[in-house]
């Protein structure tokens, strides 16, 4: 990645330069960050006719509607970010007026790994290095168990 996109994600972003980041991969239009969580790095995902949606789930940009995304997956809303051994966990960001803006995965290393929208997927270590005016904040935790 060149220093003008590293640039242009602390600028975004300045919590990732106190808590820390790596850049894992570069810039892509292919997918984002909904379908990213979910394990697709092929889809753009989002609640619209214009881009992939799981079928059984409404077209709304609301919280519930999130959930449910992630629900369909395996995942149930639990009360705490920190790294469980055999769990694996997403988080949903919301605006201010709670309409979710990102979702991260945890890895198994404890590490976030979240898709920028169009620009580069990273490896965070805290969810809060994105907190702000583009994504908000955490709005619910989601685990399940870990396939083997």
């Amino acid at each position: 990645m060149s220093s003008e996109g590293q640039k242009l994600i602390e600028e975004i972003f300045p919590g990732l330069l106190s808590s820390g980041y790596d850049i894992a991969s570069p810039a892509t239009r292919e997918y984002n960050c909904i379908a990213w969580a979910a394990g697709d790095s092929e889809t753009w995902w989002w609640p619209n006719k214009d881009c992939f949606w799981p079928s059984e789930i409404p077209q709304e940009e609301n919280l519930e509607v999130f959930i449910k995304v992630y629900e369909a997956f395996g995942y149930s809303l639990c009360a705490i970010d920190s790294y469980e051994e055999g769990a694996e966990k997403v988080a949903i960001y919301v605006d201010p007026e709670g309409i979710p803006t990102h979702t991260a995965r945890q890895l198994s290393n404890g590490r976030w790994t979240s898709k920028l929208g169009k620009l580069e997927d990273i490896e965070h270590n805290s969810l809060e290095g994105l907190y702000g005016h583009t994504y908000g904040a955490v709005a619910v935790i989601m685990k399940r168990p870990i396939k083997k």
